[in-house]
């Protein structure tokens, strides 16, 4: 179900006041709806008036020895590269060296790009188990090594909570977040991931507020009608199609006096019968016609 009309109009007085015109954190969007086609995703947002985009790792191989020539393209298109999705870190110390050059790489790749962060992520969740403490506590100490190098360069680190990822529950995120040197690494909140974990994203926007340098504005719909008995079954759609509270996750970040990014991001396309430029065309009619949030 969508956000009820109660948080809708909730949210409307509290947001009444803001400014008009200028909007108090800034809205960018993913690229990643458009499966790899990055150029064309930087031109669909912004021929939306988004003010940021998150490119991800794939833009590494093609455009690393000529970042000049995708910086100019998200300048002729007058967005700021927001985040770049840097991709897994390993756990295993055998990988540790090899999993911190690569995101160093991909941070000197954001900097020429006149980015300012990385995303990191996981895949050491392990598939018949719940994961240790130690293995929380180790994510956080090869991201917090991660972030170190990355800061000398002045690239923030930001780490991801994610299903099927170490971090995966609001109490796995806690121990991570926990164990971050808030120097290094600090938080990107997909309020999506969040909610399918069994959490609150409004109350984590409040909990880790110190610790908070972005979002994935996102939405979750489950359970899904070709499995009603499946509690874990679920698929990102829209904001407002699904259930997330985004309007209280809005309202906990003008309380808190959120200045980052909130970035939209859609994994897929949900219907077969839309476009990536629709959604993002959805996703923005929800932010700005019911929301009244500018861009």
């Amino acid at each position: 179900m969508g956000a009820s009309a109660l948080s809708l109009t909730a949210v409307a007085d509290v947001l009444a006041g803001m400014p008009a015109k200028k909007s108090p954190f800034k809205i960018a969007y993913s690229s990643i709806t458009w499966g790899g086609k990055d150029e064309q995703a930087i031109k669909d947002l912004a021929s939306l008036g988004y003010r940021g985009v998150q490119l991800r790792a794939n833009t590494f191989g093609p455009y690393r020895a000529k970042p000049s020539e995708l910086r100019a393209l998200l300048e002729q298109n007058h967005l700021t590269l927001a985040m770049f999705s840097s991709g897994n870190v390993e756990i295993d110390p055998a990988k540790e060296a090899s999993t911190i050059d690569m995101h160093v790489a991909h941070a000197s790749f954001v900097k020429a790009l006149g980015g300012s962060a990385i995303q990191l992520t996981n895949s050491a969740r392990p598939k018949d188990r719940m994961p240790t403490t130690d293995e929380l506590k180790r994510l956080a100490k090869v991201m917090n090594e991660i972030g170190k190098q990355t800061a000398d360069m002045g690239i923030q680190a930001a780490y991801h909570n994610h299903m099927h990822q170490l971090g995966e529950t609001p109490e796995e995120v806690d121990i991570i977040v926990q164990e971050m040197n808030p120097k290094y690494v600090k938080l990107l909140l997909d309020i999506a991931h969040y909610k399918q974990g069994g959490g609150d994203p409004a109350k984590a926007v409040k909990q880790y507020k110190n610790i908070l340098y972005a979002l994935h504005l996102k939405d979750t719909k489950s359970p899904l009608p070709d499995k009603p008995n499946d509690p874990k079954a679920y698929k990102f759609v829209e904001l407002g199609q699904g259930n997330v509270d985004v309007p209280a996750v809005f309202a906990a970040l003008k309380d808190i006096k959120f200045d980052g990014w909130g970035i939209v991001e859609l994994d897929g396309v949900p219907d077969p019968d839309k476009s990536p430029l629709q959604c993002a065309q959805i996703n923005k009619d929800f932010i700005t016609k019911t929301l009244k949030f500018p861009l």
